[in-house]
């Protein structure tokens, strides 16, 4: 049989229209079609997004940490300076340290052995930060004798 360019085919009509592997493959081979590209964006998106809420929710807890580590500087300031200006008194009193911080203290007498002539105080110091349903407290508790 001949074809219209000269050459002579095999006699199977076929084979013309037959396309070879190469062809077939070499259209994928040129990127990724469009929903790939959607698709991949799309799950790209997701993990900054969670990634981004972790760094938050991190920046955040940083944040807490940093107040409570200030509210213990502050107990532990006045815990150490309560007895330094005038001796203890039993009672509640309540103050302010700053704008933010403020205490609460309750001294109560502590059973002690009647053997010794030292009075044993319990003193219950609270540090509070914050106001309304964020409000938040650290507690303190020791043992004094005068």
């Amino acid at each position: 049989m001949k074809l219209g360019n000269g050459e002579r085919g095999t006699g199977n009509n076929s084979s013309l229209h037959a396309t070879p592997r190469r062809a077939l493959y070499s259209r994928f081979i040129g990127g990724f079609s469009l929903l790939e590209v959607i698709a991949a964006i799309l799950l790209l998106a997701i993990a900054f997004t969670a990634l981004m809420q972790v760094a938050g929710g991190s920046m955040a807890l940083s944040g807490h940490a940093a107040e409570a580590s200030k509210a213990a500087l502050w107990g532990q300031s006045k815990l150490d300076g309560m007895t330094v200006i005038e001796p203890l008194r039993v009672g509640v009193s309540e103050g302010q340290f700053d704008t933010q911080y403020r205490w609460r203290l309750k001294v109560t007498e502590s059973a002690a052995a009647d053997t010794t002539p030292l009075q044993l105080y319990r003193v219950d110091l609270d540090v509070l930060w914050g106001s309304g349903r964020r409000e938040r407290s650290a507690h303190f508790t020791t043992l004094r004798v005068q």
